[in-house]
């Protein structure tokens, strides 16, 4: 609070054209995996993210707003999880579906008893509602499949996994969502302690029937792939471990699948299914083009946004895990590498391309938002755009973003803005 106080304008430093949250105190200073999505029964929209006195500190709740008009919001309301400077089980990550019949499911990492990785640990949680979110209603827990050769021996200890984005429809019309699955310490051991040398791999949630709107108790789940491998890339430094997640979906015209991953390569990775997730191509890197050049990342999030005029959006860092002074292949670190690496963020154009390797190809990338290296909120971290969502509305399209994990914000992308980011075949 005291350093807020010193710094009351420097939501502004990204130049939003909306503000959906500002943090009061100290319990609501971490903001993040901001999901806004559209009411099924009104013209409004809902925000839902997971919010914190601070990332790690063990109070994650999960908490929702409203907007008529996109310019004026809420206040938040807790809906699960940690009530503000209180302790209990977290409520974390969580990410909404609406089903056909208006119903309104949101699914979570809730903890358990025990726990691997708190906060990436435990089983599915879930919540509905019937009447627009206003009402929110428990529904059992769903067990995440145990794996043998990566999750606790402990049986009483659940795998650790986290979803981050909107799920979406698959060529059958059935909801996916892609998720993170990291290996327990005790089944494969870190080589390094940075919290990113760890092993993990990307999969996938399918939602048979979630559509229908069934009772919580009936709904339906298949875990992708079929062989229950994961997509694999190797670490380039401890290339013994794979680290592959946080798997970004679009479905392409011609009915495939396609995902992109972070990883600890200094580029992003992609993979294509023909058979609506049940299995997955080979890994390999993103490139803008058939031939041309991979495209770099940092270890962070990297969605690909589906747009209603048939392109698509890649929200990215550009930069290869290296920039200045910091390097997040460095195996002793002094301060936390990627609060500095996950800035600024750039959008690149993608269109799809039939009969290409590839299946779709990006344009040159063109800067979206830029905390200029400044930090704030309490991880003290420069990062932009970390975890954000998208809509498209009243002919309006809008990134909404966390800004340093600490404000929430919206910034329009206008198809006047997006003139000049084409493609050369």
């Amino acid at each position: 609070p005291e350093e807020a106080s010193l710094m009351p304008e420097e939501w502004k430093r990204s130049n939003p054209d909306f503000t959906v949250f500002l943090p009061t105190g100290y319990h609501d200073g971490d903001n993040e995996h901001f999901l806004v999505f559209e009411a099924p029964k009104s013209d409004e929209l809902l925000a839902l993210w997971t919010q914190s006195s601070v990332e790690g500190r063990g109070d994650n709740r999960l908490v929702l707003a409203r907007s008529f008009d996109q310019e004026r919001w809420s206040d938040p309301v807790t809906i699960a999880g940690c009530p503000a400077g209180e302790e209990g089980k977290q409520a974390s990550w969580g990410f909404p579906v609406v089903a056909d019949n208006g119903r309104i499911f949101v699914f979570y990492t809730r903890e358990m008893e025990k726990h691997d990785i708190r906060q990436g640990s435990g089983a599915i949680g879930i919540l509905y509602s019937d009447d627009n979110g206003f009402e929110w209603k428990a529904g059992p827990d769903i067990p995440v499949p145990r794996n043998a050769r990566y999750d606790n021996p402990d049986p009483g200890t659940p795998p650790n996994w986290i979803v981050w984005q909107k799920p979406i429809r698959d060529s059958k019309g059935r909801w996916i969502a892609g998720y993170t699955r990291t290996s327990s310490n005790a089944a494969i051991p870190q080589p390094n302690r940075n919290w990113l040398d760890r092993d993990s791999r990307s999969a996938f949630i399918r939602f048979d029937n979630l559509s229908e709107g069934p009772d919580p108790s009936a709904l339906e789940l298949t875990w992708l792939p079929r062989d229950d491998s994961g997509l694999e890339v190797p670490h380039r430094v401890y290339p013994e471990i794979s680290v592959a997640q946080e798997p970004t979906l679009a479905l392409l015209p011609d009915g495939r699948l396609f995902t992109v991953m972070r990883t600890m390569t200094g580029y992003l990775y992609y993979s294509v299914s023909d058979d609506d997730g049940d299995s997955w191509s080979r890994p390999e890197p993103l490139r803008y083009r058939d031939g041309g050049k991979p495209v770099r990342h940092p270890m962070a999030p990297a969605p690909l946004y589906a747009l209603e005029d048939g392109r698509y959006l890649l929200l990215f860092n550009n930069n290869p895990g290296i920039k200045g002074k910091y390097n997040q292949f460095r195996r002793n670190w002094e301060e936390n590498q990627s609060n500095h690496l996950r800035n600024p963020s750039y959008i690149a154009v993608g269109e799809f391309r039939p009969g290409a390797r590839q299946p779709i190809w990006f344009s040159r990338p063109r800067k979206f938002a830029d905390t200029e290296g400044v930090v704030c909120g309490p991880k003290g971290t420069a990062s932009i755009a970390m975890y954000p969502s998208l809509t498209e509305k009243d002919g309006t399209r809008v990134i909404w973003y966390p800004d340093r994990k600490h404000f929430l914000l919206g910034k329009k992308v206008t198809d006047q803005w997006l003139r000049g980011l084409t493609i050369d075949d």
